[in-house]
């Protein structure tokens, strides 16, 4: 198969059969065969110890790259089977940096488990909206407030879930292989300087705002997600079903809704703490997702909960009646939340309430019907359309008066 070899000697020159040095720069092309142009760069291109090499392979071999440098002399050698290849190097190097850039982005992406970032957002800004009493209270002060709480319980989010892959890279090699420190993307190193920046930045963050609403929510969302993962004497609370459901009620149903309401009501309005009947049905309603969160959660990862001995009520109970468990809480809560949204003296409140759980529920019932339990990637699908529920949960409590 032939190659097209491009050389370039800046003191060389071509005459007779051979080659010979001179004083012209001459830059040109010849097709021969790829043996022979591997013989002919290791021939010309430099001998002795001053002589290096650099190949690049891609997969399957497709192309290839030298780079040839001795006394002066480049000697650039771009390979292709079958076609000519004249790729600059700063062309090369442009598309080589955006590529890392990009895979760097989809690592941390992926790192940051968005589904539980895209969670705590929305049920921050939601529950933020619980203490808005007149249009007035839209201020410049309310989203100042509101940022701040987002941006704090973001960056503790993170290090919630990276310590917990940090602590799960054997588990997460069966049961999550595409999580960066499970694949390898990330070493440990790498692992243990993020969550500590991110931790670093979240409390300088609520020590800088000065609301102790939000700082004891994000000590307490720090005590309880290192009890969650660390595995240390009398920690890692996962191992124990029961005990890991409640750090997770306990942050998700309990501290997000009080904690950043009081946020706004005590910090930003500056106003006595009062909790309104919206702000208890928001913690009741979403004590039951947290617990069905908490439980779902585990049934595809029943494989290697198995292997290290994680006692989950999956691996307890099995995959389909704790399914089915879940299924019927969230039934349950929005029976609930219908008739909470039914008492409400508010029309509109009423009819978006009552008709928005109505319909959630239906879809929730028409989705787990077709589940095939036997599909890890059916049961995983269905986990992330339970975080879609629960964004849109976050959406409807606002609305409720």
């Amino acid at each position: 198969m032939d190659s097209t070899l491009l050389v370039s000697f800046p003191n060389a020159s071509v005459g007779g059969n051979g080659w010979r040095r001179g004083n012209l720069n001459k830059s040109f092309s010849v097709r021969v065969s790829r043996s022979r142009a591997w013989d002919i760069l290791e021939r010309y291109g430099g001998v002795g110890s001053q002589q290096h090499l650099l190949k690049h392979h891609t997969r399957n071999t497709k192309e290839q790259s030298a780079f040839y440098r001795r006394h002066g002399k480049r000697l650039l050698v771009n390979a292709t089977a079958g076609h000519p290849l004249e790729s600059e190097p700063g062309a090369y190097n442009s598309k080589s940096i955006w590529n890392s850039i990009k895979n760097a982005i989809d690592a941390f992406y992926r790192f940051s488990r968005p589904h539980t970032v895209i969670g705590t957002a929305l049920s921050i800004i939601s529950v933020s909206l619980l203490a808005v009493e007149n249009l007035s209270d839209f201020s410049p002060l309310f989203f100042k407030g509101v940022l701040e709480a987002v941006v704090a319980a973001l960056l503790m989010n993170i290090y919630i879930v990276g310590l917990n892959q940090l602590s799960d890279i054997d588990i997460d090699k069966v049961n999550k292989p595409y999580l960066p420190l499970a694949s390898g993307e990330y070493s440990v190193g790498t692992g243990i300087m993020i969550v500590t920046s991110f931790l670093i930045l979240s409390f300088w963050l609520g020590w800088v705002v000065g609301s102790w609403p939000l700082f004891w929510a994000l000590f307490i969302s720090f005590v309880l997600g290192t009890a969650y993962s660390i595995n240390l004497p009398l920690l890692r609370w996962k191992r124990s079903a029961v005990v890991a459901a409640m750090c997770i009620l306990a942050v998700r149903a309990v501290i997000v809704q009080l904690a950043f309401f009081l946020h706004m009501q005590i910090h930003v309005y500056k106003r006595p703490a009062a909790f309104s009947r919206p702000l208890i049905f928001a913690t009741a309603f979403m004590s039951f997702f947290s617990v069905v969160i908490a439980l779902f959660k585990d049934i595809p990862d029943i494989d290697g909960d198995k292997i290290f001995g994680i006692r989950s009520f999956t691996v307890r109970l099995g995959q389909k009646r704790v399914f089915w468990i879940c299924i019927s809480l969230l039934e349950m809560a929005y029976g609930v939340a219908v008739l909470v949204g039914a008492s409400s003296g508010f029309l509109m409140s009423k009819c978006i309430t009552v008709l928005g759980h109505v319909i959630l529920a239906l879809i929730l019932w028409n989705r787990a019907k077709s589940v095939d339990l036997n599909s890890k990637a059916a049961i995983t699908t269905f986990y992330m359309f339970i975080w879609k529920l629960f964004y849109a949960e976050y959406l409807l409590i606002p609305l409720v008066r």
